[in-house]
């Protein structure tokens, strides 16, 4: 590790040109202007570079400072190729695979020439040419049709063209160092804002130490412990000694952010500089009826390029905390997307708050921090991280329905030349559906050949669709399938031995092609690896070796686990050892059981308390047996499909005062079993029917077997870890402060499982097994010795 130059601004060159390049609309029915094929520098760059001969040189690193006034600007990337021919003249090469017809092009595009004009200006001042030749390559990626434009340039000409690009950014480059120095100075004295609680130092002290050492760290922490800011301010303090230049929050939910969006507020009021933006969602941002990003349907889209930057300029000179609402004042004032303006802001800010996806989905992450060859002097802090698992499988995973192509054929009925490829794409799902009676695995994806090829077939048309009727209705349907086979096609580029394809007749008919990320480590390493340090940490990252194999792939990555600061007198921990939630067992009188323990438990003291249960199903039978006669307390019930609104009336029930207590039945791992917070007496006790086991299913069978492959016992992977977690995040629920007292209760005979216990977090030593007949007791116990 090494601590970074204070007045050296780091930008790479195709950054730089895009930024200073950029004008017109904002228009999402046509492709970008950067239109190169997802997948950058992969297959069509190296058969293309293979294909040059041995006076070609492929992917070429190069950097070359700039100093203005007192600011160094470090402008840095990689050359597609380097060409020399036999009398000495020099070519660079910038290669763009692109799914368009390129036979149609007339022109490069301006920011592609742009970038081989910096990199032909830095190769012409390093061997001091006189002259450079420049050449774009466009490759179509289905056909391998090649087009190319040759120019040759001066010496003074590249000087006059970078020079206008670096002036173009000399200001904002001024500004960059001009905040991390009053940033930086700030930082230095800063002092962690409360006495620690036990065990927090420790954690601060780790933190710091795995960032300024460019190592990754897994926190075991209970909630309590102040993990938020116990992560926070040791990044703010490596930022602030050089270490890195950059934090990313990232998380799962909107909760969560608050809490972070709260944590640099606090810091900043105790004279903290560093600056910081929350990235809300598009849907939440847009001033328009409907998500139109076009200059017919968004007034504001119409030449937003040529007045964003002014707004950006005038938000991070005047706003240290970019929340939306601030976003959305400053987009009003200059007439631009407020989501687009977000996104250009986090650019300047210091720590961006943010969803996952940003960071690590192929097909959202920000491109400016996150593209090929791009790193950046970053710290990642990944909240909840328990949930990156099942979410980073969702990302880097594909599918496609037969259904889908046929419903497009609907969408796009007088255009000839789609529904024949789609027609080709039916043709290739019928072959493969033919081959399939429930479901059948591909090994590495053998008879995927036929469908990947009219799916490259079918973009490629889509694609030129799209530049030529931009007013195409039904719009927003023809965006999502354009998006569905740009996605499968991606997924399937990426695909390595942490895959498995399989087909699948689905319960409604309907015929599913799906690439399965089994183990998404290796991808998230990618992302990564772009940064210093990441810091994983969660209330419930046990087992440990299970999410170091799927977040990392490492095992010797440090780790550390932080024990609870509560009292466990204040907590009754109880496991039932004569009830089940096994399939087998999930009779009436099983019914009884759970409702026997739930009255006993609520008739032992006046409360609220929750109740998770295994499945919907489940809870519905238990809720009509609870309805069959008058109880002592009233039952509010998760529904599916809840809005916000009626979720905040579910808790909101939590906050009255009445007569009897209050029982909610939740769902495991749903909405209510992490990420809610009902402190001291709005929640004395918690519930968990069941050891929290995904149903079994196609995918999580398959997940099975590849660890079983792989020796790393396939159930405990695929099922007995992943629900463990559940059970852990609803027990969560309970004991939120120093001041919270209550009961938890783990109904399944299973708990008292060798298998089971030892994932039992170190605090849990003092279970207690017991029964329908004695668990009354022991919970009447806990509650006089809280009177004493």
């Amino acid at each position: 590790m090494h601590k970074m130059v204070e007045n050296q601004i780091r930008i790479s060159v195709r950054d730089l040109v895009e930024f200073v390049l950029r004008s017109g609309d904002l228009d999402n029915r046509r492709g970008t202007v950067n239109r190169e094929a997802m997948q950058e520098g992969s297959r069509i760059h190296r058969k293309i570079q293979k294909r040059m001969g041995a006076g070609y040189q492929a992917e070429v690193g190069m950097k070359m400072v700039f100093p203005v006034q007192n600011v160094e600007i470090l402008l840095e990337g990689r050359a597609d190729g380097i060409m020399v021919d036999e009398e000495g003249n020099v070519t660079i090469d910038e290669i763009k695979g692109m799914y368009q017809d390129v036979s149609l092009f007339q022109t490069p595009f301006p920011v592609h020439r742009a970038q081989a004009v910096c990199y032909a200006y830095m190769y012409a001042v390093k061997h001091e040419m006189e002259k450079m030749g420049i050449q774009m390559t466009y490759c179509n990626i289905e056909t391998e049709e090649i087009k190319r434009f040759h120019e040759v340039c001066s010496r003074k000409q590249l000087t006059d063209e970078v020079s206008g690009y670096i002036r173009e950014y000399a200001k904002w480059a001024q500004f960059m160092y001009e905040h991390r120095k009053a940033r930086n100075a700030s930082i230095k004295e800063l002092q962690f804002p409360y006495p620690y609680r036990e065990g927090q130092r420790k954690l601060v002290v780790a933190v710091y130490r795995s960032m300024t050492q460019g190592r990754n760290l897994f926190i075991q922490a209970p909630t309590g412990i102040g993990k938020t800011l116990s992560t926070v301010f040791p990044a703010v303090k490596a930022v602030g000694e050089g270490w890195a230049d950059k934090i990313f929050y990232l998380t799962a939910k909107t909760i969560t952010r608050a809490v972070a969006q709260e944590s640099f507020h606090i810091l900043r009021n105790d004279g903290m500089k560093l600056s910081s933006v929350i990235i809300t969602a598009k849907e939440k941002l847009c001033v328009a009826e409907q998500v139109e990003c076009n200059p017919v349907a968004c007034v504001r889209a119409k030449g937003h390029f040529d007045r964003v930057n002014a707004a950006v300029y005038d938000l991070i000179q005047h706003e240290e905390e970019a929340t939306r609402d601030v976003i959305v004042s400053y987009a009003e004032k200059y007439q631009v997307c407020p989501f687009e303006m977000c996104l250009d802001v986090t650019y300047w800010m210091d720590a961006i708050i943010c969803d996952y996806n940003y960071a690590f989905d192929p097909n959202v992450k920000l491109q400016r921090f996150f593209s090929e060859g791009v790193t950046g002097e970053y710290l990642f802090l990944v909240d909840e991280a328990h949930n990156l698992v099942e979410r980073a499988r969702e990302m880097y995973s594909a599918r496609i329905l037969k259904e889908e192509i046929l419903e497009a054929k609907r969408l796009y009925r007088g255009h000839e030349r789609i529904t024949k490829k789609l027609d080709r794409c039916n043709r290739a799902l019928l072959a493969l559906k033919r081959e399939c009676e429930r479901y059948r695995v591909l090994p590495e994806g053998e008879g995927l050949g036929a469908l990947m090829l009219g799916l490259e077939s079918l973009y490629g048309e889509l694609e030129t669709f799209r530049d030529k009727h931009p007013g195409f209705e039904p719009h927003k349907e023809a965006l999502e399938f354009f998006f569905l086979i740009r996605d499968f096609l991606n997924t399937y580029d990426r695909m390595d031995e942490h895959y498995r394809v399989y087909t699948e007749v689905l319960e409604d008919g309907s015929f599913m092609v799906k690439l399965l990320c089994v183990n998404p480590a290796f991808q998230l390493k990618e992302c990564l690896e772009k940064g210093n340090s990441t810091i994983f940490f969660s209330a419930t990252m046990l087992p440990i070796q299970y999410y170091k194999e799927l977040l990392s792939g490492n095992q010797e990555e440090y780790a550390v686990y932080v024990g609870s600061p509560f009292e466990q007198k204040k907590r009754l921990l109880c496991v039932g050892c004569d009830v089940s939630s096994r399939y087998t067992r999930r009779t009436h009188r099983e019914f009884e059981k759970i409702l026997t323990y739930i009255d006993v438990a609520v008739s032992e003291k006046k409360g609220n308390y929750l109740v998770f249960f295994p499945s919907y199903q489940y809870m519905e039978q238990v809720f009509c047996l609870a309805e069959e006669k008058e109880r002592p307390y009233d039952i509010v019930k998760q529904d599916t499909h809840m809005t916000e609104e009626m979720r905040e009336a579910f808790l909101g029930h939590f906050e009255e005062s009445r007569a009897n207590s209050l029982v909610g039945f939740c769902v495991t791992g749903g909405i209510f079993s992490e990420g809610i917070d009902l402190r001291r007496d709005r929640l004395i006790g918690v519930m968990v029917v069941g050891t929290g086991l995904p149903q079994v299913c196609t995918e999580r069978e398959i997940l099975k077997e590849y660890y079983d492959e792989k020796e790393k016992k396939g159930f405990d992977f695929a099922y007995r870890f992943p629900g463990m977690n559940k059970v852990l995040q609803a027990a969560g629920r309970l004991i939120r402060t120093m001041d919270d007292r209550g009961i938890i209760l783990l109904l399944d005979d299973r708990f008292l499982t060798r298998e089971y216990v030892e994932q039992f977090p170190m605090e849990w030593d003092d279970y207690l097994p017991v029964r329908m007949d004695t668990v009354g007791e022991k919970i009447r116990e806990f509650w006089k010795n809280q009177m004493e």
